[in-house]
């Protein structure tokens, strides 16, 4: 009867330590913590790229939380996350979906930012997806014609180039190209040698020039103001001056003083073109007479 009393017992013990030892995997599987206060937390993401439920929320590569839940919502993917409560987050903090590991498992990176205000828990975050190896296959994928066509110009460019470089023509002409250069450095070299005084001199005497300007600017600086205003003075009465005469003209072709009205009279011309032809046949009248038997006045003056 003990016997079986202690079998008993030793099976309860052994049933009791199965499920404390079952709760605690199943509570590590699921990271369910008992008596640790969390945060929830929504981000909002393009593509999670096979993110799942359970999987890791990293700060700053510290585990610090699990995904709780993720829900497609039209075009984008809205994943609930579960914090430690101890987790202080400020409000340009940033998060991504990252490669957890080579085998392709993912993440959730939280860098928690500097900003002096708290982030928000009840907002909406966005986040922002990193890339994998998956994803960049697939890019390298979907540009794979382009390299292999790029790859294909590259090596008929190299086998042009090495054409080239073969031709001994041409090898020939780029060593002339580069003996002529040498020659010709060689040669301004020894000019410049030659000449160093000279130039020397050259450059002194330019700048002995230049301070020289100089000091005659600095010495004349009144004067060369007074004739700048002098000659600023000048253009505008210039300028007025043909305003004016420009008025004058305006007005005599307009007929708005004395020469404009003499010289555009229609009547003083015609006055004007009569008596002269009156003078000249007085003239005449005159000439004719002065010809023939003299000067003959005839007048008829009566007094009264």
């Amino acid at each position: 009867m003990k016997e079986t009393k202690k079998t008993e017992l030793k099976v309860g013990i052994t049933v009791i330590l199965a499920f404390i030892l079952f709760f605690v995997i199943f509570g590590w599987a699921k990271n369910l913590v008992i008596g640790k206060g969390v945060k929830e937390l929504d981000i909002k993401f393009n593509s999670v790229a096979g993110l799942e439920k359970g999987d890791a929320v990293m700060i700053n590569g510290v585990r610090k939380g699990y995904v709780t839940a993720i829900e497609l919502v039209n075009d984008s993917v809205m994943v609930n996350v579960s914090l430690d409560e101890d987790i202080n987050l400020k409000n340009d903090a940033k998060f991504y979906v990252a490669m957890l590991d080579l085998m392709g498992g993912k993440k959730i990176e939280i860098y928690p930012g500097s900003a002096a205000e708290p982030l928000d828990f009840k907002k909406i975050q966005a986040g922002t997806f990193q890339g994998d190896i998956a994803s960049t296959m697939a890019m390298l994928s979907s540009v794979q014609e382009d390299l292999v066509t790029v790859i294909r110009e590259v090596k008929t460019s190299l086998a042009g180039i090495n054409n080239l470089i073969g031709d001994k023509a041409f090898t020939d002409e780029v060593k002339k190209s580069v003996t002529g250069l040498k020659n010709l450095t060689d040669e301004i070299s020894a000019v410049i040698s030659e000449n160093r005084d000279g130039i020397k001199k050259l450059i002194d005497s330019g700048n002995k020039l230049a301070q020289n300007a100089n000091d005659f600017i600095g010495s004349n600086k009144d004067e060369i103001t007074s004739t700048v205003k002098n000659a600023n003075e000048l253009i505008k009465n210039t300028n007025d001056l043909i305003v004016r005469l420009t008025k004058f003209s305006d007005e005599i072709t307009n007929k708005q003083n004395n020469a404009g009205k003499i010289l555009y009279d229609e009547q003083l011309f015609e006055d004007l073109k009569t008596t002269v032809k009156q003078a000249k046949d007085l003239v005449n009248t005159l000439i004719n007479q002065l010809k023939g038997k003299g000067l003959k006045v005839e007048a008829d003056v009566s007094l009264f």
